[in-house]
């Protein structure tokens, strides 16, 4: 049986200009996408309208993390060429319709972006939603800058690696003073923090030194949900949930704290392994 075609989905009527903001890292493999789509669902939740921007030209995923792959007809690149218009290229989420995504071109190349059809691609789409988050392709070239061109805001995404931190705070350089960078850490592992085999938050804010808007744990359920298509925003319970959803919250401009991982005082086991160089 063919999958029933969903209608294109039209740009919603918008008065006030939405934030833009971009996810990024320099380093790939950190997160970067895994974090917009479950930032995404959780602004949603709030009855937020939100365009999530693959602008991963050539490596796209936003989609399959997002479950979306299979009604992606458009992309982003149809859009800024103009052979295909915005409202015909945007995906209504499956799970919210406050959310929509404009998938990257899967078969393109990242300087085949204009840089100023982006920028004015941000600025439309900023009429008609409260957020326009955009996921920033790994490296410092030209695919950063044209994921960063139409935003004003940015997030950055960093595991506790010497060599994540050390690209974050470049990346954070090159932003300048335009943007207002805040910090996630994500995949943390506190049974390793507590061992001194992983860099605790406080070791890789000491670099940084930028707002924390929170700390993702390095769950399995994860990997599982992001295979699913399934985000862990989507869930009601779970201590991961609710820091996608005390992260939003934050973004939205609510006085709340900044969730954490907490580490836990070892026990003897795990004293023990760690003497004898336990389990990595």
């Amino acid at each position: 049986m063919h999958e029933v075609q969903p209608e294109p989905v039209p740009v919603a009527e918008k008065a006030k200009r939405g934030r833009a903001i971009v996810i990024t890292s320099g380093k790939g493999g950190v997160g970067k996408t895994t974090t917009t789509a479950n930032l995404g669902h959780a602004l949603a939740a709030r009855g937020c309208s939100v365009a999530l921007i693959d602008a991963d030209v050539g490596l796209r995923n936003l989609d399959i993390v997002l479950g979306l792959e299979s009604r992606v007809k458009h992309n982003l690149l149809d859009v800024l060429d103009g052979t295909v218009e915005l409202d015909d290229a945007i995906v209504r989420d499956k799970h919210n319709a406050s959310l929509v995504l404009l998938a990257a071109a899967q078969t393109r190349e990242k300087d085949e972006v204009d840089t100023e059809k982006m920028k004015a691609l941000v600025e439309r789409m900023r009429e008609h939603y409260d957020y326009v988050i955009i996921d920033c392709p790994a490296g410092i070239e030209g695919g950063f800058k044209n994921a960063v061109v139409g935003a004003d805001e940015a997030i950055v995404v960093c595991t506790p690696e010497v060599s994540a931190v050390r690209d974050v705070d470049r990346v954070v350089g090159l932003l300048g003073n335009k943007f207002r960078p805040q910090l996630i850490v994500n995949r943390l592992r506190p049974a390793l923090v507590k061992k001194g085999k992983m860099l605790s938050v406080e070791d890789v804010n000491a670099i940084l030194r930028l707002p924390l808007l929170g700390v993702i744990a390095d769950e399995p359920e994860i990997i599982v949900t992001t295979n699913r298509g399934e985000p862990i925003a989507l869930r009601k319970d779970g201590a991961t949930a609710a820091a996608y959803h005390a992260i939003a919250a934050k973004i939205a401009g609510e006085d709340v704290a900044a969730p954490t991982v907490e580490i836990k005082e070892t026990g003897f086991f795990g004293r023990l392994g760690a003497m004898f160089g336990g389990a990595k």
